[in-house]
């Protein structure tokens, strides 16, 4: 199964630039990100088994390249992550709260939040695209989850 490039983009765009978001913290990062995963699929001439084989392997492309440019050496002179948080679109002032507090956290604990809330991807798909154990992405998700509640339960007591 393959789809073409227009289709692959129209399905899965979003989800990737969002997986690349995540991971590098800036929005052109992010979008540069998604280009070069389409780009990538369209030079692979491959067949997959399912359009979750395509969403998958775009989505592992995206967070390895993501992954890629923030070890770069001109990435570490750049404008934080923060200043580009007006930019992003929110439903409810709480989603923004929650998107910093999940920014906050290290690479590993927020590409697995990431992947695991927002991908609905399983643990064993998170430890395949990441190239770690079950058990090493269950201790981020736990640890990750731990960290979410301490920062959004200082917010909380901040507010009162």
């Amino acid at each position: 199964m393959r789809l073409s490039a227009t289709e692959a983009y129209e399905k899965y765009a979003d989800r990737v630039f969002a997986a690349a978001f995540a991971v590098c913290r800036d929005r052109a990062d992010a979008d540069d990100v998604t280009q070069d995963t389409f780009t990538r699929y369209i030079a692979r001439d491959q067949q997959y088994e399912s359009e979750e084989h395509i969403k998958a392997w775009l989505l592992r492309v995206a967070v390895n390249r993501a992954r890629d440019l923030t070890r770069a050496f001109w990435r570490k002179n750049r404008a934080p992550w923060e200043d580009h948080v007006a930019e992003l679109a929110f439903e409810e002032p709480a989603d923004s709260r929650l998107f910093a507090a999940v920014m906050s956290l290290p690479e590993r604990y927020r590409t697995a939040i990431h992947l695991f809330y927002y991908e609905d991807w399983t643990i064993a798909q998170i430890a395949s695209a990441l190239h770690a154990r079950e058990g090493t992405v269950k201790s981020w998700l736990s640890r990750g989850r731990k960290l979410l509640k301490n920062i959004l339960m200082e917010e909380w007591d901040d507010d009162e």
